[in-house]
């Protein structure tokens, strides 16, 4: 682990955000058509099918060590089974833009639990940047329109900003595990084990009487690309820098969120919610700037927290 983030940290943090961003517009395309924990089980089952077919590539990133599985039951418990049980149920209430809005609360949220936790410092550069993209997701809300996707925004953000609770959970849990399990391995474990708890809440639930190819098709990509791949590149990241770092990147969920947005559902960004996107971008590259001539933050050498 090092003190500052490399490229390709940076890169995968980059990927991440953008997946989760369009996994917004997915999960509520999907949750519109059927009930959200079958949409949850399907894509926990297609994602532990990929992995069973990458199972050489994982099964052997593990160093286990006596009262680990606490620390992986904790880690499941947050992610993926709490965190999807509150965002599925929010995209039945707000709409995608929203709830990629409320994001904007985990890097803070990340930060003073980490500070908390790991004895992670925070810089001033870091909550500069932090406020400067929290004030330019807050201008993208001021500018967005409610549409008739969120029949009640107020219960399905309050239940986003739970998701957001259970993700600095999970962060920090898998902050400590990347010492001795590799990404893709904590990746494979959340999946398997997520299949297992939503199967009876999915059987609970009323079966749909069809499902669209267009809605299993958001499915699969949700189970593939979400659960696998930018599970896969933020735990990877999670490995090479400070839970702190990494958690300032998670500004640009609900960036890409309304981006893709425009892309896929042909809604149109006014001139300040572009301003506002170029506000956010900047919060997050103050954030992650080193002071020259000053000793690096947050010298936490590996397994140094116990």
């Amino acid at each position: 682990m090092t003190s500052s983030m490399d490229w390709r940290a940076r890169l995968a943090l980059l990927l991440a955000m953008a997946i989760w961003g369009s996994s917004f517009i997915a999960l509520k395309v999907a949750v519109d058509a059927i009930h959200p924990m079958q949409v949850i089980f399907l894509r926990m089952l297609i994602g532990s099918i990929t992995f069973l077919l990458l199972l050489p590539l994982w099964r052997r990133g593990f160093n286990y060590q006596a009262g680990d599985w606490k620390w992986l039951a904790a880690m499941v418990l947050f992610e993926p089974c709490l965190y999807f049980i509150f965002e599925s149920l929010a995209l039945k209430y707000t709409s995608a833009g929203q709830a990629g809005m409320v994001t904007s609360i985990l890097p803070l949220l990340v930060a003073i639990g980490a500070w908390l936790m790991l004895k992670e410092r925070i810089s001033n550069h870091q909550w500069l940047g932090f406020l400067i993209a929290f004030a330019g997701v807050v201008w993208m809300s001021w500018g967005s329109d409610i549409s008739s996707h969120a029949p009640n925004p107020l219960l399905g953000n309050s239940l986003e900003l739970m998701a957001m609770i259970c993700a600095v959970g999970y962060t920090l849990v898998v902050k400590k595990l990347t010492d001795r399990y590799s990404p893709l391995f904590l990746t494979a474990i959340q999946t398997l084990f997520g299949v297992i708890f939503f199967l009876p809440l999915a059987l609970l639930a009323p079966l749909p009487e069809q499902v669209s190819w267009e809605v299993m098709g958001y499915i699969t990509y949700l189970g593939i690309f979400s659960t696998l791949g930018a599970y896969g590149l933020y735990n990877y990241a999670l490995s090479r820098t400070h839970a702190s770092h990494v958690g300032a990147y998670v500004n640009l969920i609900p960036v890409f969120t309304l981006l893709f947005a425009f892309i896929l559902l042909n809604e149109v960004l006014n001139t300040q919610q572009w301003l506002a996107v170029l506000l956010v971008f900047t919060g997050v590259a103050v954030s992650q700037r080193s002071r020259r001539g000053r000793k690096a933050l947050d010298q936490i050498p590996p397994g140094a927290v116990s």
